[in-house]
């Protein structure tokens, strides 16, 4: 039977790459749902495609205009209730997160509370509240599968071996636009070049998240809990091909890595299909092109945001979640063209600083901070 798929975020990158995939591979997978933000006029042409039986926007004006195209028969959801209804409430085999930010996770939680495979990309997820996260998935018997290249390389390397037999996972980082730019000019880097990266093809505020390497920062925190190993366990090497998508060291000293040319079709095609291998065409890696794989340490004195990022994952508790608010917010005001690209991990530093920490938060509390922070930077 086919599988049925919940898609959270259809209209951005992740989002396409997915419906690429099913698009591949129609004997096995076939939409449910599609949620975006805002962005109705390709969410019309995935509808007229895919026919999905609901659709949500998050955006309520937008959510309006688009309830006078749909087609009839279709059920439309609208706001952060309608994406958390979405997932509570239809009906669905896998649910897959490509949503960016905070905004992801309460339909996450619903669909946990379901017991359904979740296809998690929307890594803000686990940053935020990732030790309730996978307390919820073993209460409801939900399964938790990673979408990101790097954990879900880490987790084919994972696949048969015994944690007890691991040093350490070891995720690597493309090191962005500027991992060559001298720290002086930092604080002349300009949106366009921000937004220029060397490697994938992303949304906006990804994209910015790798620039300043704030996006391997989050990817350390999700490793934590998405593999259960500490963070003394968790390194990253700057290795600019992106072939090598991330490795696992073992006690004996051999290194288990995944490596293909980069393209998120690739791990979201593993995350449905999972256990199994289904044969697809658009991946592949011709070795004598690619030539050489070179490796290099992070930079944390220019990309601050990364030693942040393992700053607030030692602290615990609430501090991932102050760090993730503030760098979303951060980043939402650099793309306005409000801040300079040095000024992101300056608010985020000064949101650990001064805003009060919850030592063993629960859900409310993750929520309630994260309301805190936003409303706080603001004046920084």
């Amino acid at each position: 039977m086919k599988k049925q798929v919940l898609l959270m975020g259809s209209s951005g990158s992740i989002g396409k790459s997915t419906l690429d995939v099913i698009r591949c591979f129609p004997d096995l997978f076939a939409v449910s749902g599609l949620t975006v933000n805002s962005n109705t006029g390709v969410l019309l042409e995935q509808i007229a495609e895919f026919s999905p039986r609901v659709v949500a926007v998050r955006d309520a004006f937008q959510a309006e205009e688009i309830a006078k195209h749909l087609p009839p028969g279709i059920t439309l959801y609208k706001g952060d209730e309608g994406l958390r209804q979405i997932a509570a409430e239809t009906e669905y085999d896998i649910f897959l997160g490509a949503m960016v930010g905070f905004a992801g996770l309460s339909p996450t939680i619903e669909a946990i509370k379901r017991g359904k495979r979740i296809a998690l990309a929307n890594k803000e997820t686990l940053v935020v509240a990732g030790e309730l996260i996978t307390g919820l998935c073993k209460q409801y018997n939900a399964e938790l599968l990673p979408v990101d290249s790097e954990h879900s390389a880490i987790f084919q390397c994972l696949v048969g071996e015994s944690s007890s037999n691991v040093r350490q996972l070891i995720i690597t980082a493309s090191g962005g636009p500027f991992y060559n730019l001298p720290k002086e000019q930092f604080s002349s880097i300009t949106l366009q070049q921000a937004l220029n990266h060397p490697t994938w093809k992303m949304g906006s505020k990804i994209t910015i998240d790798s620039a300043t390497l704030m996006n391997k920062g989050l990817e350390v925190i999700e490793a934590r809990w998405l593999f259960g190993f500490p963070k003394e366990q968790i390194s990253v090497v700057v290795h600019p091909q992106s072939i090598i998508h991330s490795m696992v060291e073992f006690i004996d000293g051999s290194i288990k890595a995944q490596l293909s040319t980069p393209d998120m079709k690739l791990p979201i095609q593993y995350a449905l299909a999972y256990p199994d291998r289904i044969p697809a065409g658009h991946v592949t890696t011709n070795f004598p092109l690619i030539a050489q794989l070179t490796f290099f340490e992070p930079d944390t004195s220019k990309f601050e945001c990364l030693n942040l990022a393992f700053q607030a994952l030692h602290a615990g508790g609430t501090a991932p979640c102050i760090l993730n608010a503030s760098n979303e917010e951060a980043v939402s005001r650099f793309l306005r063209g409000e801040i300079s690209f040095t000024k992101i991990p300056y608010i985020i530093n000064k949101a650990l600083d001064l805003i009060p920490l919850c030592h063993a938060p629960g859900m409310d509390d993750i929520f309630d901070c994260d309301r805190e922070v936003r409303l706080a930077v603001n004046s920084f």
